[in-house]
């Protein structure tokens, strides 16, 4: 009998220490999951050193993605050139912001925060990892830069492509996905993909919007957004004199706002293969307007134009483009990974941050409210 009960405590032991390491294995496990799809989640005591430095972007040099290849700042006036560094702009030698717990310690009083996100509108891996960085980020609110729903802007593909991902920022919401969100959350830019199928009228059926739909304006916050129609097929103009541009005139001279932003697909500026988008480069300081952001070419891009700052976010998950030469201007190129723009404003100032669906910190830029007092 004893030797008996030797093997059966032999056994239990074993047993036990087996139980031991399947429980460590899978911890170690959801750690990393949660390390990857929530990286602003609030770090414990004693991983908070080796977190920070993680956030940390890399020391800026001149590379194939970019001349200033991690964060930098800009004030009011824009983005500083690449040849001419503020004192003060290289934020690599600095922890980033801390995010922690959004409802306890937002990143700056008062704040709203938007994600930026363009040519995402593609179902699989690749969108599905976008919209957990999205999502882990706990925005405010979301806009896109166009190409919403690939391959064609069909109505049957609209629901697969958006409300499979982004249903709880949708209101009203008819779709299969969920209930939706209790207000609309979700500003979309039309991209040329959406046009093509039957004049953009899956978009235009599945979202409920302002105005005509197609271009419209809307306060979130101390931001005032501006979403702009820059496909040609667009009835009311694109060019600097038309319709569209003159109604933008007049409501940018209105908005009371602290931030004035534009939103668009075909950029203004572009360092990616589509490259500029002449009839795109309307006035837009003269009219009063702090950030252009725009989509089309699969790359993030920030450049300053004329000391205005403009941002390509069109990694939201369809392809990864390769850059041609520079634009005059570009000072951060970046197109190894897909990702989101995280814009974040109160009424002083307001930040822009480029994030890979790792949650890295590709690009920071930062800008003082030039509106009056």
């Amino acid at each position: 009998m004893t030797r008996a009960n030797n093997g059966h405590e032999a056994i239990r032991r074993a047993a036990v220490g087996l139980l031991a390491i399947a429980l460590a294995v899978a911890a170690g496990a959801a750690c990393e999951t949660r390390r990857r799809f929530a990286p602003w989640a609030a770090p414990s005591a004693s991983a908070s050193a080796a977190t920070e430095r993680e956030r940390r972007p890399a020391t800026p040099a001149l590379t194939a993605r970019g001349d200033a290849a991690s964060a930098g700042s800009a004030d009011g006036e824009g983005a500083p050139s690449p040849a001419e560094p503020r004192s003060g702009s290289d934020s690599a030698a600095k922890p980033l912001p801390h995010f922690g717990n959004d409802a306890l310690r937002p990143a700056l009083a008062g704040q709203v925060r938007v994600v930026v996100m363009g040519d995402y509108g593609w179902a699989g891996p690749a969108e599905q990892q976008t919209a957990e960085l999205v999502h882990s980020l706990h925005p405010d609110f979301i806009i896109t830069t166009g190409d919403n729903n690939y391959p064609a802007g069909g109505a049957d593909t609209i629901d697969q492509n958006i409300g499979q991902y982004f249903s709880d920022f949708i209101y009203p919401y008819e779709g299969q996905y969920g209930r939706g969100a209790r207000s609309n959350k979700f500003y979309p830019v039309l991209g040329n993909h959406d046009w093509y199928t039957n004049d953009a009228a899956a978009y235009l059926e599945y979202f409920t919007l302002p105005g005509n739909e197609r271009y419209y304006d809307v306060v979130l916050g101390d931001v005032h957004f501006f979403a702009l129609d820059s496909d040609e097929r667009e009835p009311d103009g694109t060019s600097a004199t038309s319709v569209q541009a003159m109604w933008l005139k007049q409501r940018l001279a209105a908005s009371k706002s602290a931030f004035k932003i534009v939103a668009m697909h075909h950029p203004p500026y572009s360092s990616g293969p589509h490259g500029n988008t002449a009839y795109m480069q309307w006035p837009y300081a003269e009219w009063g307007v702090d950030l252009v952001v725009a989509g089309h070419d699969h790359c993030y891009e920030r450049l300053n134009i004329d000391g205005t700052t403009y941002l390509v976010s069109g990694l939201g998950g369809a392809s990864l483009y390769s850059f041609a030469e520079p634009a005059a201007g570009s000072v951060v190129r970046f197109n190894e990974q897909y990702g989101a723009l995280v814009l974040e404003a109160n009424s002083e100032e307001m930040r822009s941050l480029f994030l890979d669906i790792d949650g890295k910190l590709i690009d920071m830029a930062t800008y003082k409210s030039r509106a009056p007092l």
